[in-house]
């Protein structure tokens, strides 16, 4: 079975399930897990930050960031489809008490110019802009990279109003990689910043939350225990981190490219509407017009046929590659499609 539904289907290679078996382990609550710290160490240094933390999801890692750095009754500026608004089950308001901003993006980003915009007033009448929340890459975007620039020009918006900022980097490193700017610079713009190990880098769970404030950092560590996400003897999933952060970073071109390879592939079949030149990492979005196929039925036949991808609207699927889909399953999915059309 090829399986392009998301990035999270990956399975621990060998190389990692052994790294894993050898973690040395203690208790994570009590910060005596070596493993843990270690994660801990490595990622904070990869994105430029002081300190990290380790957290069992990105969801969580997302949630803690908007409990920690806006109050309850403030407001958190979001794109309108992005993960913290249609994936993480209105947690922003049921556990933080912070109510979202949707600002409509441009395939999920969103400029300097929006964000003023968003802004609210400084009156006796209008809640206040605590928190600007960006995702780089943005998943319901297609994968989408922001540049370097405009997340600059936002943060000047941001601080001239006093506005903090989040970024869920679910992806981060494929952002990186597609556009050759660094981590650091990236996260430097951000008070906290999350990337998971469990997409494109191949571990089974995980995600950290990167910070220079190492008194905000213990906040979200007692937010972590409020919210159920402290662990104990986390050193075996932290060592799937290591592994993953260690090894298959620079490999995230590879599914860059089968991203790529699949849109032109699809591009030729007459029912299906895509532009290979739209996608800039791992995602991809392409339409489907056929009168004689539901999307259920679409994607129930090439279940049949091998291949499983996600509909995600009346017309419209979605795939992403990742480290275990070879070149080779990609020009066997295209082929399914082609084939499921064509009959």
């Amino acid at each position: 079975m090829i399986d392009l539904r998301s990035d999270t289907v990956t399975k621990p290679s060998p190389a990692m399930r052994e790294a894993m078996a050898r973690a040395e382990v203690g208790d994570d609550v009590y910060g005596e897990d070596p493993t843990v710290n270690r994660l801990q160490e490595r990622g904070a240094a990869l994105v430029g930050k002081k300190a990290a933390l380790f957290v069992p999801s990105g969801t969580l890692g997302n949630q803690l960031c908007l409990r920690a750095l806006a109050e309850p009754g403030r407001e958190v500026i979001v794109e309108r489809h992005s993960h913290i608004v249609r994936y993480e089950q209105g947690a922003a308001g049921a556990l933080a008490g912070v109510q979202l901003h949707w600002v409509n993006g441009t395939q999920g980003l969103i400029t300097a110019e929006q964000v003023e915009a968003a802004i609210r007033p400084k009156d006796a009448y209008s809640i206040q802009s605590a928190l600007l929340c960006i995702e780089n890459t943005h998943n319901a975007g297609g994968g989408t990279v922001y540049p370097l620039s405009t997340i600059q020009a936002i943060r000047t918006v941001a601080s001239a109003h006093g506005v903090l900022m989040h970024m869920d980097g679910a992806r981060l490193f494929n952002a990186v990689v597609s556009s050759g700017v660094s981590a650091t610079d990236y996260a430097r713009h951000f008070e906290t910043v999350t990337f998971c190990l469990s997409k494109g880098l191949g571990a089974p769970a995980g995600s950290l939350i990167a910070t220079d404030d190492l008194g905000l950092l213990e906040r979200l560590r007692r937010f972590r225990r409020m919210y159920g996400g402290a662990m104990r003897q986390a050193g075996i999933l932290a060592a799937a981190g290591l592994y993953a952060l260690e090894h298959n970073i620079q490999r995230l071109a590879e599914d860059h490219a089968n991203a790529r390879r699949l849109a032109t592939l699809l591009q030729q079949i007459p029912a299906v509407s895509i532009n290979p030149g739209a996608v800039a990492t791992n995602i991809l979005f392409f339409d489907v017009h056929s009168s004689r196929l539901s999307m259920p039925d679409f994607v129930a036949a090439l279940k049949q046929e091998g291949l499983l991808l996600s509909a995600v609207g009346g017309k419209t699927c979605r795939a992403v590659t990742h480290l275990d889909v070879s070149a080779d399953a990609i020009q066997r999915a295209g082929d399914i499609v082609a084939r499921v059309l064509r009959r």
